[in-house]
């Protein structure tokens, strides 16, 4: 989608926002796949309810984009923009034990600044790729580690009202890769409080997980991390694998031969394809095992 109201574009300057056109979006996700759009990265905070309204005034659809490292995006020209914001200045303001976070800090840069200033507890989510905002969508976890546990607070942008609330750690539900956040709400920066542990001792926590992570993950593949939710009780990677889909592929999308739960864009892998290989592991899953895996990737379709 290209952006044509002049009413739009002469207000962008004004609202600290940059137009960028016909971006690929494959050049912004992990998987490396996704059409083209507008894009649209926002400097203030401040400036989002405006910007919002101006976009709703006018029709134009529109979605917000973190890091891209839990995205499919599907291929050709996209029937909306994507706005996105930049990381703010600082990206972390510590307090004691809280760290006040921008949604647009790395996730994993984060967790290192925070044990450098003996504040842990985030060990496990140091290999997550993507966004602090995209981790508190999916309350993003590994190795028994939830960044749910730690949040205090969240401001975010209510994109139906055009305007930021902040919410508090209890007025936010944060179950297994999910959350009670609006599908349109924006995450702009969130509160955390850490527990206190010396930097040598979560040094060797981190370094214990992310040898975890090289033995068992496609590491320097373009993936996006798992593709289902594990079922009540049960290990959606073990079911894959059990069914011997370990390389399995459809076009250039390809179960990874090192965790079946993981999906890599082996060459030019399209939308198309790996959404025919998630339908397929899927289907034969739900064949052998009676089970419905669930995604966990979030898909945006044309």
């Amino acid at each position: 989608m290209r952006i044509e109201e002049p009413k739009i574009l002469a207000a962008l300057p004004g609202l600290s926002t940059d137009l960028r056109r016909e971006v690929s979006l494959a050049g912004l996700t992990s998987l490396g796949i996704g059409g083209t759009t507008d894009l649209l990265r926002i400097q203030r905070h401040e400036a989002i309810p405006r910007l919002l309204k101006l976009l709703d005034e006018h029709g134009v659809s529109h979605k917000f984009l973190g890091g891209g490292s839990n995205l499919l995006v599907a291929d050709g020209e996209l029937p909306f923009i994507v706005l996105q914001l930049v990381k703010g200045d600082p990206e972390i303001a510590l307090d004691g034990n809280s760290a006040t976070v921008d949604a647009a800090a790395d996730l994993g840069r984060t967790v290192t600044f925070c044990a450098k200033n003996n504040l842990g507890g985030m060990e496990g989510l140091i290999g997550v790729p993507g966004t602090v905002g995209g981790a508190l969508r999916m309350n993003a976890g590994a190795y028994g580690i939830q960044i749910g546990s730690y949040v205090r607070e969240v401001k975010v942008c209510r994109a139906a009202e055009h305007k930021i609330e902040i919410l508090r750690g209890e007025q936010i539900s944060f179950e297994y890769r999910h959350t009670s956040f609006a599908p349109d709400d924006m995450m702009l920066a969130v509160k955390l409080e850490l527990p206190s542990k010396p930097y040598p001792e979560i040094l060797q926590g981190i370094r214990i997980c992310n040898e975890k992570r090289r033995s068992s993950q496609p590491l320097g593949q373009k993936s996006a991390g798992c593709i289902f939710k594990n079922p009540p009780g049960g290990s959606a990677g073990r079911m894959i694998d059990e069914l011997g889909l370990k390389s399995f592929s459809h076009g250039d999308a390809r179960v990874s031969d090192r965790h079946a739960n993981f999906f890599v864009n082996a060459g030019q892998a399209s939308a198309a394809d790996m959404l025919a290989l998630i339908a397929n592991v899927r289907d034969r899953v739900q064949r052998a095992h009676g089970v419905t895996l669930e995604n966990e990737v979030v898909v945006w379709n044309a």
